[in-house]
């Protein structure tokens, strides 16, 4: 399995970005898919997860900024960020939980900066 993120870059504070993430490979089922970031010398911190029925989850520091979408048919979640701050400004890591094992994606850098 391997997941293919896209959509990162430079953007200033009060913008809007779009993230990606594909997953190929012989898959049967997506338990969970989302999004994960980590700042240097941090803990990778969850910002949002979405489950096969539909049910989210948000780091409380993204809600009503953030919204995570699915398309279970191409296996692909998309993270819509608006209204982004500089503390924004991490790697980006998309996830997927399959049959129990847990998948990650290369990582794709977002900065909020002026």
């Amino acid at each position: 399995v391997q997941l293919q993120a896209s959509g990162g870059g430079l953007v200033q504070p009060g913008g809007s970005l779009r993230l990606s993430c594909a997953a190929s490979g012989t898959i049967f089922s997506i338990n969970v898919m989302g999004w994960y970031r980590q700042a240097p010398g941090k803990q990778r911190e969850m910002v949002a997860l979405i489950t096969s029925g539909g049910i989210i989850n948000y780091v409380d520091s993204v809600k009503g900024r953030f919204t995570i979408s699915r398309e279970n048919g191409k296996n692909t979640v998309n993270l819509q960020m608006t209204s982004l701050k500089p503390e924004d400004t991490d790697v980006y890591f998309c996830y997927a939980l399959i049959r129990g094992s847990s998948y990650w994606g290369q990582g794709t850098l977002v900065t909020v900066s002026s």
